[in-house]
Parts: structure tokens; sequence; C-alpha cells
């Protein structure tokens, strides 16, 4: 398929080998609990592709990230799924290391670290939470000497058994009694009183790691916690769109990437007729026409209210388009494919979790339908 191929050209450009090592794995091993894709990943610069050149990385625009993505979630839906909380949150980080000036030491030598170092970033922010914002706190933080103490869970919580690094989202009380801030604390994955716990008992998408963790007293010190400034208490604020816009756009695309793989089978093995095949395609390449001209409109400068209510759009659109090319693509490929081949069954199931990332579709009607007559858009 032309369009997949030219996204596999891309990750192979920026990931050389990447696909190779994955394809060599057998897709029920490459999707199981205990699967060797993320040490894959890691293995050939997979944690570099958002962060920037000057730091060791890729510096992939929006664009080349989709793409990527994709080309991930055809081989394996789990990796590109684990990969997009690692690059959303590696995209919020930099981001805000680029607006502090300057960083502190100990901030710059962590971030200067992630590329080289292969160091893997899992989110303790709210992806997972029904109805729940991606960017909502889900841990708590007591102000202690030198930092915060923070306690709380996340479940599930991607690349848990993984992650060199986690990040979470806490609203930090004021001192004098104001409005509380959202900051952003950096925590090593060997910090005390962090553990693991199982909690993802599917069969679907187990090897993302997608385990809970628990937080019981671990101590985040001042120098790993990034929060709003004096002069500017609203920069992690006005970041928070762009970031939302990341996750979306990268969480789609790896699941437009599972069914691309579904749709080339029937492609390669001219199941159908030519009409059912080039329908089947036409609702697949419309999921990739609006994931990929959101890319090119977040790499062109569209940001704010804009670009959420375009990148919401387009997951939406694409989550209903992605249950027809499922169905389409199932029946075309017929019984005894589904009987003897395993993948043709996962890769189905694969794309029914896109409806439960966060924002939910009935949660964010109303908000939708504000934005499209006019009014604010509310994430």
């Amino acid at each position: 398929m032309r369009s997949l191929d030219i996204a596999r050209d891309t990750c192979e450009r920026h990931h050389p080998g990447l696909l190779k090592a994955l394809d060599a794995v057998e897709m029920p091993e490459r999707e199981a609990a205990g699967s060797p894709v993320l040490e894959i990943f890691k293995e050939y610069g997979g944690a570099g592709l958002l962060v920037p050149r000057e730091y060791g990385g890729v510096g992939a625009d929006a664009l080349d990230a989709v793409r990527v993505t994709r080309a991930l979630g055809s081989y394996s839906p789990s990796l590109a799924a684990a990969a997009t909380m690692h690059n959303f949150t590696v995209a919020m980080l930099f981001a805000l290391a680029d607006r502090v000036v300057p960083p502190t030491e100990e901030q710059k030598a962590l971030l200067s670290r992630v590329a080289p170092d292969g160091m893997l970033l899992a989110s303790g922010w709210a992806e997972g939470r029904t109805q729940q914002d991606i960017l909502s706190p889900s841990v708590t933080a007591v102000a202690v000497e030198d930092g915060f103490v923070l306690n709380g869970a996340k479940k599930p919580c991607s690349l848990s058994r993984s992650m060199d690094l986690l990040t979470a989202s806490v609203t930090l009380p004021d001192a004098d009694g104001g409005q509380p801030s959202l900051a952003v604390l950096l925590i090593p994955a060997d910090s005390e009183g962090i553990s693991v716990h199982p909690f993802w008992d599917s069969p679907v998408l187990a090897a993302a790691q997608s385990e809970e963790v628990r937080l019981h007293d671990v101590h985040v010190p001042e120098h790993l916690v990034i929060r709003g400034t004096p002069d500017d208490p609203s920069r992690l604020d006005d970041l928070q769109q762009a970031t939302f816009v990341w996750f979306e756009l990268l969480i789609t695309s790896a699941y437009v990437g599972a069914a691309s793989a579904l749709t080339e089978l029937v492609m390669r093995r001219e199941r159908g007729t030519v009409t059912d095949r080039a329908a089947l395609g036409i609702q697949l390449e419309s999921a990739v026409g609006l994931t990929e001209g959101c890319a090119r409109a977040l790499r062109d400068g569209v940001d704010g209210e804009e670009s959420v209510a375009a990148a919401l759009t387009a997951r939406f659109a694409i989550q209903k388009s992605l249950a027809a090319v499922s169905e389409q693509a199932v029946e075309l490929l017929g019984g005894i494919a589904f009987i003897k081949s395993p993948e043709v069954a996962y890769l189905s199931s694969a794309l029914h979790p896109l409806a439960f990332h966060p924002p939910g579709r009935t949660s964010s009607s109303p908000h939708l339908v504000e934005y499209f007559n006019g009014g604010p858009l509310q994430i």
C-alpha cells in the first residue's frame, strides 16, 4: 500500500532497522505480555524521535511523527500505543525546556540523556481514566523541604515496567492562598516508593505494559519540578493545548496503523471484488488523510483552540471510520482467514481501544458543538 510504504520509509529513515527487527518477531509474541518490542524500540533509537536535535534526538516534525507511529502500529499496536505515551510526554517536556530561561542544570542534564540513553518516559497523568482530561493530575503532592512528597496511583500506566522516568502532573497549592498551579514533576523510575502492580488483564495491547503504578511517599526534589513562575504563571497552561493535540494525533495514528495492516492483508490477498477493495482503501485513506492533514497544520503553525478542535474532529471521525474498516476487512478476508490467521482477529480487536482514550466522544460533544457555533472550546 502506497501510503503505508511512505510511513514505513519514514520510520526507516529515522530509526534504521527498527521495523525489520520487529518483523523478525512473530505477532503473537510481539503483542504478548513480556514482549521484547519495547527493548527493540529503545535499541533502535525510538526514544529520540521528538527530542530536539540540540539534545541529541531526531527532532521529527508532526507529519513524520504520525507516519512513524502509523508504521509502528502496523507491526505492533501495543508498541505504537506505548510509544505515543512516551512521545507526547517528550513533546511537553522539551516544549517546557524551550521556554524555561534557562532550564536548571539538573533538568538540562536529565533531558540531555533521553535520546542518547534511550530513556523511556511514562505518564502519570490522567490517560485511561474514563471521561478525564489527559492532562488532569492523577497524584497528589505535599510540599516538604526541598521538594514534594507524592502519593497516588496511575492505572493503566503504559511503559510501567520499562520506564526510566515517570512524569506526573500535580496541582500545587499557592503559598499565599491564591489559585493553585499546575506543575510537572520528573520522577526517576527507581525512586523509593514506586511500585508496579498487575492491572491489564486483556490480551489486546498487552505488550504496552499498561499496569498500575503506585506512588507511596515518593520524594521529588525541587530541581526536578517544572512549574509556572511569577513572571510567567501560565507557562504550563499555555502548553497544555499543544500537548493535547500531540496526544490525540499520535494515539489516533497508532490505531490507523493497525487498521492499515488489516487492510493490507485484504489488498495482498486480493479478497473481494475490485470495488470492495477500493471501498476499503478509500475508508482507510480518508483516516490517513485526516491525521496527516492535522499534522501538517500543526507543523505549519496552527495552534490553540483551532488545532485542538481539528485534532478532536479527526480523532472522532477516524474512530467511526476504523470500525467500518475492521468490519469490511474481516468480512472480505473470510471465515477461514479468521480461523487460521490469529492476526486477523487480533488486529480487528486492537482497533476498539481508540474509543477508550480521553476525552470521550460523549463528554466532548457539547464542547465541540459550542466551538462549531462560534464559542470557546473547553477540553
